[in-house]
């Protein structure tokens, strides 16, 4: 499989994951988007509506997210939000 069609698959599998996490964002008023998988594996994501000023966001991103986009996808050694 080349690299680049591996990455399109790891991206499609991450949104998959976020799906998952999406309605209970949305309850808030909030979601969240992929901004980049970087070739070293650091997915960046960015939460929006009221998730992105929220003093919980780092928690629901380290707690929540990361852990849930690790568990289904070991190959992201990182994610940031930015």
């Amino acid at each position: 499989m080349t690299t680049k069609k591996k990455h399109q698959e790891l991206l499609v599998r991450v949104e998959e994951s976020l799906d998952s996490l999406r309605p209970y964002l949305k309850t808030d008023g909030g979601n969240i988007e992929v901004v980049e998988l970087t070739n070293d594996m650091v997915l960046k994501l960015k939460l929006l509506g009221n998730c992105e000023d929220c003093p919980m966001s780092e928690m629901t991103m380290t707690a929540g997210v990361e852990e849930t986009i690790r568990k289904a996808i070991p190959e992201i050694l990182r994610v940031e939000a930015i």
